[in-house]
C-alpha cells in the first residue's frame, strides 16, 4: 500500500499541521506513519482549566497520552518517538538542555532518520518549510533534518548500516497560505463573526506560499477529524481560542482545502496539484 511518513517537532503540531490531510489519505487506504522529534517538555499550558501545577509536574506524559488520541483520532498506523527534549521557544532556558532536540549530534539524528525512511519506505515524506514566521529551534531542526534525510536515504554511499536505500518520491510541508487566511477572514466577517486571523495577514510570507506553487488537497470531508485530533491536545489549545472560532461548516464552504509547500521531488510534477501522491 502506498504510505505517507510525517515528521513533527511536538505532540500537537501533528494536528495543527496537514491534519485533516493525514484523516483523508488514511481513509482511503494510505499507511501514515508518524514521527514526532521531542515529548513537549518545555510547551505551555494554553487551556486556562488545565493550567495547575499537577498538569505541569508530569506534562511530558500528558502529552503523550495526547498524541496517543489524536493519533487514533486521524488514523495514523504508527507513532515513533525520537525521544529527544523539547528545546523551548529561542532563548529560553530550555535551549541550554543538552538533552533537548537542538542540541543532539546532527549526524546522530540524520542517521536514524535515514534508517526509519528506509524501513518505512514512504513514497511520500512531509515535514517542516523554513519557518521564518515561527522560528522555533525544535520546527526549524525538524525542517534541515528532514530535508537531508530525504537526500542521504537515496544515497547508497551514506548510513550503508541503515539498511537498503530508499529514494522517497516527493517532500511536502504543510503550510498556512495567504489565500486560505484570507478566504477565512473575508468569511467570517461576512458571517458577520469577530475574525481570529487580523494578525495572521500581516505575518504570512506571501512568496514562500504563492498560490500557483501550493499544492491544495481537499479536506471537506474530514476537516473535523482534524479539529477532533487537536482538541485532543487538551493542554496545548484553549477550547474557546482563535483554532475553533471559525465554525466548521463556515471553514468548509469557504476554503475546504490544507495547503503544502513542494519541498523536494523525484518525479516530474504538474501544477496546480491537488493530491500528494499525484506522478507516484
Amino acid at each position: 500500500m502506498p504510505t505517507l511518513l510525517a515528521i513533527h517537532a511536538h505532540p500537537d503540531d501533528e494536528s495543527s499541521k496537514g491534519a485533516a490531510t493525514i484523516a483523508r489519505y488514511s481513509d482511503a487506504g494510505v499507511r501514515c506513519v508518524l514521527v514526532t522529534a521531542t515529548g513537549g517538555e518545555a510547551g505551555d499550558v494554553l487551556n486556562p482549566t488545565l493550567d495547575r501545577p499537577d498538569v505541569r509536574a508530569r506534562l511530558a506524559d500528558i502529552r503523550a497520552e495526547e498524541l496517543k488520541a489524536a493519533a487514533a483520532i486521524l488514523g495514523y498506523d504508527e507513532t515513533i518517538k525520537l525521544g529527544y527534549r523539547d528545546s523551548g521557544m529561542l532563548g529560553a532556558e530550555a535551549n541550554m538542555d543538552r538533552d533537548a532536540f537542538i542540541n543532539a549530534d546532527p549526524d546522530e539524528v540524520l542517521l536514524r532518520l535515514v534508517r526509519l525512511i528506509r524501513s518505512v519506505r514512504p513514497e511520500v515524506m512531509l515535514g517542516y518549510d523554513e519557518h521564518k514566521q515561527y522560528p522555533h529551534p525544535d520546527h526549524v531542526r525538524v525542517h534541515e533534518m528532514g530535508l537531508a534525510a530525504f537526500e542521504a536515504s537515496a544515497d547508497p554511499s551514506r548510513f550503508p548500516e541503515a539498511g537498503v536505500v530508499w529514494s522517497v518520491a516527493k517532500m511536502y510541508a504543510p503550510v498556512f497560505s495567504a489565500k486560505r487566511i484570507t478566504r477565512l477572514h473575508e468569511a467570517m466577517l461576512a458571517a458577520n463573526l469577530e475574525s481570529p486571523f487580523r494578525g495572521w495577514l500581516e505575518q504570512i510570507d506571501d512568496a514562500a506560499t504563492e498560490e500557483h506553487a501550493l499544492t491544495s488537497v481537499h479536506v471537506g470531508a474530514t476537516m473535523d477529524r482534524g479539529r477532533a485530533a487537536l482538541r485532543a491536545h487538551a493542554t496545548q489549545v484553549d477550547p474557546d481560542g482563535g483554532w475553533f472560532q471559525v465554525p466548521v461548516g463556515l471553514a468548509i464552504e469557504a476554503y475546504p482545502f490544507e495547503d503544502f509547500e513542494l519541498l523536494a521531488s523525484r518525479v516530474a510534477v504538474t501544477r496546480p496539484e491537488s493530491d500528494l501522491f499525484a506522478g507516484v
